[in-house]
């Protein structure tokens, strides 16, 4: 644990008298008689006891500096706050150099009570003194940062109406943690009912959230703690904290469970090296599910708590990474939050500068793949107070928190607020889509595939649904994506999306139905690329070339011919020749890369076959087209 973190814990509460030769500020029997025997209770931790001890000592000798010192360190370990200031301020006002830890401690307090000037100064006197421990000099720099800091967000609040998601989740027991998928069609929370926490769930329909019902059996125990969750994006799959479980490899370890119709499978505690003898919880699973942020205070940190990430590889999941310094820092760091921009992180920490406890920040992944310094997310998002658990909707524009300092319905509830600008992410949309068979209508369990198209990179490889051949895919925008679904036995289908110059506004919604493999089928290549006029291929068409080598290899025995087409501009022999030498080239590639030639022909069509209207500019570009016909199978 952190040398900082051991001072602070120390600094919390003095559990034996200051005076270690039985000399006290006070000469009243009485009053020491009291002080005494509040020392005793305090031994016990019976702290109500002890501070009825130390009133009576003060009521004896209202100047007993021990006493009232004493007083505001019981306070203090009980957080209540304003008595343990007054008892601090009262010890000073009596003699102002008895004690210089007490301008620490108050300066900690005021900060708690917002009162960030009067913290700044006692703070600055506490940094006067000569001979400090390393320790407890940077705890108080850091305790003067968040003063300097608080003073100047309270110039310059940010937008801020929290508005109650309502009773058909809020209820008299405490609600919190809450997170959507992409299409915020699914909300789920952790509700605590007699010191057990549970997960719940509500739907949105019209606009509107359902009354919330308990997730399911096979996730929630009656004798053990599930919380901290995190939800795939599609809504397929749950990572969540399990703690005390008797599968469990430490206290707090991590959970996946799957969802299986209108219910969920047994969740699998994640093996090592995740989870370990140590604390990890709080899991963050990225877009793409192959990216996992979460918290644990095992060995390696920076910090108390950091936050790590682990990547899916064929192998399982790698060896965890600390965020590093630009993220934790020696204090804790909790609550990741990944948006599906994959690109800007949301947690809460007490280690960066902030408005007191633990606070809510963002950082952004930079150019060079590295998390950028955290940006404090402003007053009156952040207060005084704890803020965590903050979770965002896709598009990012408003975000999910819980809070018991609001007008509520009862403990904590769940509030949602429009983000300003300047703290969210890169704009997201998704594309939900439904895969069935073309002759049955039956749904169809198939391989979807999101490509980045310039980098020729897979950013995203899962299922349909078999139960509902259904699937969602967040996608960032500023870039051209190839959209590939495959099952064995079927033609594969093939889309592409360009977010480049452009904010998503609508997701992207597809009914696809795929056909069995049947002589004369097409298949239009739409992630083909050439250059006006041209019949080079363009680097961007190499994953969809790919997938049909890969198709032609799963399928040994059939012979296609590839077809080039135009739309009706220009010379038709030009247009002819084009259409030719734009399907030679998709042959060359397919040669070149091993398939038989002997399985494939080539043929220029020109504009004689256009599926769409020429009249117009989206009919002309579907004209263009490279395309594959099944002749053999």
């Amino acid at each position: 644990m952190r040398p900082a973190l051991i001072f602070c814990l120390l600094a919390m509460i003095c559990l034996s008298a200051y005076s270690q030769d039985g000399s006290y500020t006070s000469k009243n029997k009485q009053a020491v008689k009291h002080y005494t025997a509040a020392g005793q209770q305090l031994n016990k931790r019976q702290y109500d006891e002890a501070i009825i001890e130390l009133q009576q000592a003060i009521k004896e000798d209202p100047d007993f500096i021990e006493a009232h010192i004493q007083l505001g360190d019981i306070f203090r370990l009980k957080r209540d706050f304003k008595p343990s200031a007054e008892s601090y301020h009262k010890a000073i006002s009596i003699n102002a150099v008895f004690n210089r830890g007490v301008y620490l401690k108050l300066g900690e307090i005021e900060i708690s009570l917002a009162q960030y000037h009067e913290a700044k100064q006692h703070l600055e006197k506490y940094l006067t003194y000569a001979n400090l421990n390393q320790q407890s000099n940077a705890y108080a720099q850091k305790l003067l940062a968040d003063c300097l800091f608080s003073i100047e967000a309270l110039k310059h609040p940010v937008a801020f109406k929290p508005q109650n998601i309502g009773p058909e989740i809020n209820s008299a027991d405490d609600e919190y943690m809450p997170v959507a998928t992409a299409d915020e069609s699914t909300l789920i929370f952790t509700r605590q009912i007699s010191n057990n926490e549970d997960f719940y769930k509500s739907s949105k329909k019209d606009g509107k959230w359902q009354k919330a019902t308990y997730l399911s059996t096979r996730i929630n125990t009656p004798n053990y703690n599930e919380g901290a969750q995190s939800i795939s994006q599609d809504g397929k799959y749950l990572f969540f904290t399990g703690c005390n479980r008797p599968d469990g490899r430490g206290k707090c370890d991590i959970y996946i469970a799957q969802k299986r119709g209108d219910d969920w499978g047994k969740p699998v505690g994640i093996n090592p090296p995740v989870n370990t003898g140590a604390w990890e919880s709080q899991p963050s699973i990225s877009a793409d599910g192959r990216t996992l942020y979460f918290v644990s205070n095992k060995a390696g940190g920076l910090g108390g708590y950091d936050i790590w990430k682990t990547t899916l590889t064929d192998n399982g999941w790698t060896e965890p990474e600390n965020l590093g310094p630009s993220i934790n820092t020696p204090f804790d760091e909790q609550s990741p939050f990944i948006h599906p921009d994959d690109n800007t992180l949301y947690f809460c920490s007490n280690g960066w500068p902030g408005m007191g406890n633990k606070d809510l920040f963002v950082s952004r992944l930079g150019k060079d793949g590295k998390w950028q310094k955290p940006e404090n997310l402003g007053y009156p998002i952040n207060s005084s107070g704890d803020e965590n658990g903050l979770t965002l909707t896709a598009n990012g524009n408003y975000a999910f928190f819980s809070s018991n300092n609001l007008q509520g319905l009862g403990g904590f509830d769940i509030y949602t607020f429009e983000l300003p600008k300047n703290i969210r992410p890169l704009p997201v949309t998704y594309v939900k889509g439904h895969v069935n068979d073309a002759l049955t209508n039956s749904p169809l369990e198939a391989n979807i595939e999101i490509i980045d198209l310039e980098k020729n990179r897979i950013v995203y490889q899962d299922y349909s649904s078999e139960d509902d051949g259904e699937f969602l895919v967040t996608l960032t925008s500023g870039k051209n994506y190839g959209l590939n679904i495959s099952k064995g036995g079927y033609l594969f289908y093939s889309e592409n999306f360009s977010l480049i110059g452009r904010e998503p506004k609508s997701p992207f919604n597809i009914q696809v139905s795929l056909s069995p493999i049947g002589v004369g089928k097409k298949v239009v290549l739409k992630n083909i690329f050439f250059d006006t006029n041209k019949f080079d291929l363009k680097p961007e068409s190499k994953a969809e070339l790919q997938k049909l080598a890969q198709f032609l290899n799963e399928n040994p025995t059939i012979k296609i011919e590839i077809s080039g087409h135009t739309d009706n501009v220009g010379n038709d022999e030009h247009n002819q020749t084009l259409s030719k030498n734009r399907a030679k080239a998709v042959y060359n590639y397919l040669v070149a890369g091993g398939t038989d030639a002997k399985r494939l022909l080539f043929k220029g069509y020109g504009k004689s076959q256009p599926i769409a209207n020429n009249n117009t500019e989206e009919g002309r570009q579907q004209n263009r087209r490279t395309e594959f016909k099944i002749l053999a199978k």
